[in-house]
């Protein structure tokens, strides 16, 4: 296993998820506002509206946080002007950091994440002084209940993904973002709705972390990030042994 889901495996075991309930809700929020702002309000119609409301509704948040969160980007409500910006660097052992964001005030935001990356052992570097380690795909994941690996296999090769990753819990489907519609929408009517679903960074260059302070310096300068209100995603292409990411989970 390696990257950023399996650091989010560990925060989930330790109970993290939870204590920031609130603030994942923002964020959520603030994915569907922009969405629909930028493709109506109609979940049916918008796939990246679809995706953010059924991120929503996996993380128990309310019906009319949903709806207000549309209402503020339809015209029903007032809405900040929020606008995607990336930001790229660098953490501890050399690991390449992608940072999303959905931000109101540009300025304000590098400034954050530029201190974030200083005061956590790491650096902010130029866009795309990282992004060339990584390849932009089409994600969708599944649990391993859902089917068997080569029921998996064989529905997403049908329905046009490039790679099907069926390890640990869960089956990882990637695909073309071009195509990213059309398999989703093809697994769906199979296996129905997915656990996740979304365009993503995927490395193609992985940075080995052997050292277990170095591990837990890159996992708090992930953390700080994620806390920013501004921090959509975080994405990282390190790879650690499972007997470390146990070590740091216990």
């Amino acid at each position: 296993m390696a990257g950023h889901s399996q650091y989010s495996n560990i925060m989930h075991r330790k109970g993290r998820q939870d204590e920031k309930r609130a603030k994942v809700f923002t964020k959520i929020g603030r994915e569907i506002t922009v969405a629909a702002k930028l493709g109506g309000g109609n979940p049916d119609f918008n796939p990246r509206l679809r995706a953010a409301v059924i991120e929503a509704r996996k993380n128990s948040m309310p019906n009319d946080r949903i709806k207000k969160a549309i209402d503020n980007a339809t015209g029903a409500g007032d809405t900040a002007n929020y606008e995607e910006t990336r930001y790229e660097g660098f953490g501890p052992g050399g690991v390449a950091i992608i940072v999303d964001c959905l931000t109101d005030n540009r300025t304000r935001t590098s400034n954050e994440v530029r201190t974030i990356f200083a005061k956590r052992g790491g650096n902010m570097g130029e866009l795309g002084s990282v992004a060339y380690m990584f390849d932009r795909v089409g994600l969708i994941r599944y649990p391993k209940s859902k089917a068997s690996d080569d029921a998996m296999f064989e529905a997403a090769l049908n329905a046009g993904a490039e790679n099907v990753d069926s390890s640990g819990d869960v089956h990882e489907i990637t695909c073309k973002p071009d195509d990213f519609s059309t398999v989703r929408d093809a697994l769906e009517k199979q296996f129905k709705e997915a656990e996740k679903a979304s365009l993503a960074w995927k490395p193609n260059l992985n940075v080995d972390i052997t050292d277990e302070e170095q591990a837990k310096t890159l996992f708090a300068l992930i953390e700080a990030l994620e806390d920013n209100d501004d921090v959509q995603v975080v994405t990282g292409n390190f790879n650690i042994a499972d007997d470390l990411m146990e070590k740091l989970a216990a």
